[in-house]
Protein backbone atom coordinates (compact mmCIF):
# COMPACT_ATOMS: atom_id res chain seq x y z
CA UNK A 1 0.00 0.00 0.00
CA UNK A 2 1.33 3.28 -0.92
CA UNK A 3 0.61 6.85 1.28
CA UNK A 4 1.35 10.10 -0.42
CA UNK A 5 3.41 12.82 1.90
CA UNK A 6 1.99 16.02 1.08
CA UNK A 7 4.21 19.73 1.29
CA UNK A 8 3.68 19.70 4.80
CA UNK A 9 4.69 15.96 5.12
CA UNK A 10 1.28 14.34 6.23
CA UNK A 11 -0.08 11.74 5.61
CA UNK A 12 -3.43 10.09 5.43
CA UNK A 13 -4.43 6.69 6.36
CA UNK A 14 -7.32 4.66 4.85
CA UNK A 15 -10.39 4.02 6.66
CA UNK A 16 -9.54 0.53 6.38
CA UNK A 17 -6.55 0.72 7.69
CA UNK A 18 -7.39 3.03 11.33
CA UNK A 19 -10.33 0.62 11.43
CA UNK A 20 -8.39 -2.32 11.78
CA UNK A 21 -6.27 -0.53 14.45
CA UNK A 22 -9.22 0.51 16.51
CA UNK A 23 -8.22 4.26 16.04
CA UNK A 24 -11.06 6.85 16.34
CA UNK A 25 -11.50 10.37 16.20
CA UNK A 26 -9.10 12.43 18.58
CA UNK A 27 -7.01 8.93 19.00
CA UNK A 28 -3.48 9.30 18.72
CA UNK A 29 -0.90 7.23 16.72
CA UNK A 30 2.75 6.14 18.61
CA UNK A 31 5.60 5.34 15.73
CA UNK A 32 7.49 2.76 17.24
CA UNK A 33 10.88 2.15 15.71
CA UNK A 34 12.11 -1.53 15.91
CA UNK A 35 14.66 -3.68 14.37
CA UNK A 36 12.11 -4.48 11.11
CA UNK A 37 10.83 -1.26 10.29
CA UNK A 38 8.27 0.82 12.16
CA UNK A 39 5.22 -0.30 13.96
CA UNK A 40 1.78 2.11 14.58
CA UNK A 41 0.33 1.33 17.56
CA UNK A 42 -3.07 3.62 19.00
CA UNK A 43 -3.13 5.72 21.69
CA UNK A 44 -6.01 6.30 22.89
CA UNK A 45 -7.19 8.98 25.91
CA UNK A 46 -7.24 6.88 29.47
CA UNK A 47 -10.19 9.06 31.13
CA UNK A 48 -10.08 7.06 34.22
CA UNK A 49 -6.82 8.96 34.63
CA UNK A 50 -7.56 12.25 34.38
CA UNK A 51 -8.78 14.54 36.98
CA UNK A 52 -12.46 15.76 37.62
CA UNK A 53 -12.62 19.67 38.44
CA UNK A 54 -15.85 18.84 40.18
CA UNK A 55 -14.00 19.03 43.56
CA UNK A 56 -12.14 22.10 42.78
CA UNK A 57 -15.44 24.11 42.47
CA UNK A 58 -16.82 26.36 45.23
CA UNK A 59 -19.60 25.33 47.01
CA UNK A 60 -22.92 27.22 45.61
CA UNK A 61 -21.12 28.13 42.66
CA UNK A 62 -23.69 28.78 40.24
CA UNK A 63 -23.64 26.73 36.72
CA UNK A 64 -21.69 27.36 34.27
CA UNK A 65 -24.38 28.73 31.24
CA UNK A 66 -22.55 28.34 27.94
CA UNK A 67 -24.84 30.08 25.89
CA UNK A 68 -24.91 33.24 28.25
CA UNK A 69 -21.12 33.08 27.66
CA UNK A 70 -21.12 32.93 24.09
CA UNK A 71 -23.24 35.77 23.83
CA UNK A 72 -21.64 38.31 26.29
CA UNK A 73 -19.76 40.81 24.20
CA UNK A 74 -16.00 40.42 23.90
CA UNK A 75 -12.93 42.55 24.30
CA UNK A 76 -10.73 42.32 20.63
CA UNK A 77 -7.75 43.59 22.30
CA UNK A 78 -7.76 40.00 24.04
CA UNK A 79 -7.33 38.32 21.47
CA UNK A 80 -4.03 36.59 20.56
Amino acid sequence: MLLKVTAKRQVTFPRRVLDSLGVRQGDRIELIEGPDGYILRPRRIDYSRLGTLKDKIPEGHPPFDIRKFRERPYDPALRD
